[in-house]
């Protein structure tokens, strides 16, 4: 017969269960405390930030006798590395060991993926067509680093860089002699120097400039940002600088050699373009001011596409700048091997382009003429009833401008109340202008950014600028051409305005966010891009480039890899990058740059090691191609 249960444990069961339960729990109270003092122990910092970097020369190159590199941050073996395997579900395979990536051959060494002349020829020649964006297929893309000319030296440091660069980094000496007379560049032993000329400014750019400040106010903090296209060597935009007015210069690859890229060792920004068939990668109402010097742009051709184009991008009461021809034809046009009446009727077909725009002609004097485009177009939708072409373009986002074809349109402004009111939002001066709300923002037309998410932003940038500068030289002048692979509201540039540095904010053309307006609202500079494409750009062209979260958005779009070595076409030797991602993304990168010769190191977020952000660091270390290296 089966014992019959009482229902209740008799007293030594009692006992037995609660010595259980307090096992458990002192068990459960030591393990929580030895993992809280395991994390402090191998979280905690370096007690000098310094003692993180060191300088490494490495593999097939160094600088010559005489002329060596300045010291740069590499990451030294010896720092305080993080256990993120303690800490985090991440699998780090390393029995295969690092997959090492070769370098190309020498003939790549200043190779542009996406205006690659060779690959140009295949495409249209009608309005030079050719000359745009044209980006490899898949089965194209190159798997090899890029290399450095044998006797490649670090760049000139700013101000310095302006006047001067190294021979040995571009050396082309076309320049020098075809446009001798116009004073653009000279060579001199071992550099070339930039004297400040240009093709309609011979007593130099400065000069140049006073002569436009004496039409337009230059020096009263309402125009920032400026775009000169066809720049020629940028002196433009260089001599612009000490006028805190930043300049986007560009000019196709190849119309004279390495243009753009004497414009970016000069520390100025400029990217590789071409007005052509398709928009610039940039929003409407970006600049303050455009600029074309003898640019060779036929504006009064295609119903004026290119002057809508120009319109498209300028900012309510924004200059467009004309010198070259046609303007000033009854002197100039012996020397321009042209008939006068063929000038006339080119400056003819302009100014009624210009006047069809509604853009008001503020003077013609000497070589200059100089247009301003309406603050609204109240008037401009008034004045269709007289002048039928071009009409106001219904339906477009005239921010877009990824791979979009130019239209014979004019872009409509945001609607106002009065005919004094500034289209979009009337904006601070400079330097006000980089922390005021950005029109866009305090319209509250834009989706999910608040002025108080803005706010946040720039306090989020203060902190992380102030963390960077312990980790990385950013206050010693090392750094001079910075890019914001995945920039937002442009904080990051934001925060460094106070640096010797400027930066090309990037706005992925995919983003579910297009903030690029906002960026140059700030007074800031920029660009669209697709990054599963090459950026338009001569390889070793940026000092320092900062990608916070991209590939956690690119990771499943297109292979991480040619992201990277994008980066390292683009990065000068011994450049920076600064990753900001989670570590499982972080871990994937460091396993591919370990084989492209860089240098990494993964640290902590900045608020500490509990956040799961994490900074990865890493240095391209220097080395060259060689003299004898095979050309193919």
């Amino acid at each position: 017969m089966a014992k019959e249960y009482s229902g209740s444990p008799k007293h030594h069961q009692l006992e037995s269960k609660r010595k259980r339960l307090s096992w458990i729990l002192g068990i459960s109270g030591l393990c929580i405390l030895s993992y809280m003092f395991g994390a402090w122990q191998n979280a905690s910092p370096p007690s000098n930030r310094s003692e993180v970097y060191n300088t490494v020369r490495c593999d097939s190159g160094s600088p010559q006798a005489g002329n060596s590199l300045p010291s740069s941050p590499l990451l030294s073996s010896s720092s305080v590395a993080l256990d993120f395997q303690s800490h985090h579900q991440v699998e780090i395979n390393n029995s295969g060991g690092v997959q090492k990536i070769p370098s190309c051959a020498m003939s790549y060494s200043e190779y542009t993926p996406c205006q690659d002349p060779v690959r140009a020829k295949k495409f249209d020649r009608n309005m030079l067509k050719y000359r745009e964006r044209h980006c490899p297929r898949k089965e194209e893309l190159l798997r090899c680093l890029i290399p450095a000319p044998p006797k490649y030296k670090t760049p000139f440091k700013w101000p310095q860089s302006r006047d001067f660069a190294w021979y040995d980094n571009i050396p082309h000496r076309e320049l020098s002699i075809e446009k001798a007379v116009q004073n653009w560049i000279q060579v001199e032993g071992d550099r070339f120097r930039f004297p400040g000329g240009g093709t309609m400014f011979p007593r130099g750019a400065d000069a140049y400039i006073d002569d436009i400040n004496e039409l337009i106010p230059l020096k009263s903090g309402s125009i920032r940002t400026a775009i000169d296209t066809g720049c020629g060597v940028a002196s433009w935009g260089a001599y612009l600088l000490r006028r805190d007015i930043l300049a986007m210069s560009f000019a196709p690859r190849d119309t004279h050699e390495a243009q753009v890229q004497f414009a970016l060792e000069r520390g100025v920004p400029a990217m590789i373009g071409i007005m052509s068939s398709q928009r610039l990668p940039y929003p409407a109402r970006a600049f303050d001011m455009a600029h074309c010097s003898r640019c060779l742009i036929p504006w009064e051709k295609y119903d004026g596409m290119f002057l809508i184009e120009v319109d498209r991008i300028l900012r309510p009461g924004g200059y467009w700048i004309l010198s070259g021809p046609p303007i000033h034809w009854k002197k100039h046009w012996r020397g321009w091997e042209r008939t006068q009446e063929d000038l006339k009727q080119e400056q003819d077909s302009i100014e009624a382009v210009a006047k069809r725009l509604c853009w008001k002609k503020v003077i013609e004097k000497k070589d200059l003429a100089i247009w301003q485009k309406p603050i609204n177009h109240i008037e401009c939708i008034k004045s269709r009833r007289v002048y039928k072409t071009p009409h106001i373009c219904k339906s477009d986002n005239p921010d877009t401008a990824w791979y979009r074809d130019m239209e014979t349109c004019i872009t409509p402004l945001p609607e106002v109340s009065s005919s004094d009111e500034v289209a979009g939002g009337a904006l601070e001066k400079w330097p006000e202008r980089a922390f005021a709300v950005p029109p866009r923002i305090s319209s509250g037309l834009t989706p999910g950014i608040t002025a108080e998410k803005f706010r946040e932003d720039n306090e989020l940038w203060k902190d992380r600028v102030a963390h960077y500068k312990k980790i990385i030289p950013l206050s010693k002048g090392r750094y001079r051409n910075i890019m914001d692979m995945n920039a937002y509201l442009g904080g990051f540039a934001a925060a460094l305005i106070k640096y010797p540095v400027w930066v090309m904010n990037v706005v992925p053309a995919n983003t579910n966010q297009d903030t690029l307006g906002m960026i140059f609202e700030r007074g800031l500079i920029g660009t669209y891009q697709d990054w599963c494409e090459a950026f338009s750009t001569y390889p070793r062209t940026y000092d320092l480039i900062h990608a916070g979260g991209l590939f956690s958005i690119y990771q499943d779009r297109c292979d991480i890899t040619y992201i990277l070595l994008e980066m390292d076409r683009i990065l000068r030797p011994e450049g920076t990058v600064i990753f900001r991602d989670s570590v499982e993304v972080l871990v994937k990168i460091q396993g591919i740059t370990d084989g492209m010769r860089w240098k990494s190191q993964i640290m902590d977020h900045e608020s500490g090691p509990f956040n799961p952000e994490k900074i990865l660091v890493a240095v391209k270390t220097y080395w060259t191609g060689s003299a004898a290296q095979k050309q193919s």
